[in-house]
């Protein structure tokens, strides 16, 4: 059996969404073809709270020792208002503990720091949020502000654990760049946000997976009066 390395998403409904078409978990997968295999383990509506319970699920040693990359990427939900979210709210400390214990987990199974890549929440639009919860019965029940302070916390715990990250709440808005391009609903991403995703991420995986190989020869490349020896040779395969 021929064994791709993986590179697994994880995260709430903004990497569930990710391999829709043209997103950004779709766009990473067609960059990776024959490369390695992009596994979507985005969790719509999840927080830190059950994806560190879960992750053990998720990702196992039986695993880990094909991960070439995984990005973690919470805190859209976890920074929702307690008064007015209390199901998906996450203080802020158990939200950075939360992002520890699963970095720590990771590292358990022998998947290296540099191989983690921290996502921070982007920023959060409340006008056009506050419509999509008026829709729904309720009030505004998350603040740009309050998002900043957990991707705050995200790049504070990415620096001390030795992993990278991605501060999509700062990224988003430098230069007073109107991040509400980014955004479809207020919260997920539009068609220029995962361009956005994409293109950032893409910058810091590219350098982790640059040495990866084709897997299998290209057609032409095949000896077509000896395939066996082109195509049952083949370095990434199992014994």
């Amino acid at each position: 059996m021929i064994c791709w390395p993986r590179v697994i998403l994880l995260g709430d409904s903004i990497t569930q969404f990710a391999f829709e078409a043209n997103a950004w978990g779709s766009t990473l997968a067609n960059k990776l073809v024959r490369k390695c295999d992009v596994i979507n383990r985005g969790l719509s509506g999840y927080n830190t709270r059950w994806a560190k319970l879960l992750l053990p699920r998720l990702v196992s040693r039986s695993c880990s020792g094909n991960v070439a990359a995984v990005t973690v990427f919470f805190g859209a939900n976890d920074c929702s208002l307690k008064e007015e979210n209390p199901q998906q709210h996450v203080p802020l400390e158990e939200y950075a503990d939360n992002l520890r214990s699963m970095i720590q987990y990771l590292k358990s199974i022998d998947v290296a720091g540099d191989r983690i890549i921290l996502i921070s929440p982007p920023p959060l639009h409340e006008p056009s949020w506050e419509k999509q919860c008026h829709g729904k019965g309720c009030k505004l029940n998350r603040l740009n502000a309050v998002a900043g302070e957990y991707a705050k916390a995200c790049v504070q715990v990415a620096a001390e654990c030795g992993t990278e990250c991605l501060d999509l709440w700062t990224q988003m808005q430098e230069g007073d760049l109107d991040y509400t391009a980014y955004l479809s609903d207020g919260l997920h991403l539009s068609d220029e946000g995962n361009r956005f995703v994409e293109s950032h991420l893409w910058s810091i995986l590219e350098k982790k997976l640059s040495t990866l190989p084709f897997i299998l020869p290209y057609w032409n490349d095949v000896d077509c009066l000896n395939p066996d020896a082109s195509l049952l040779q083949d370095k990434n395969a199992e014994p």
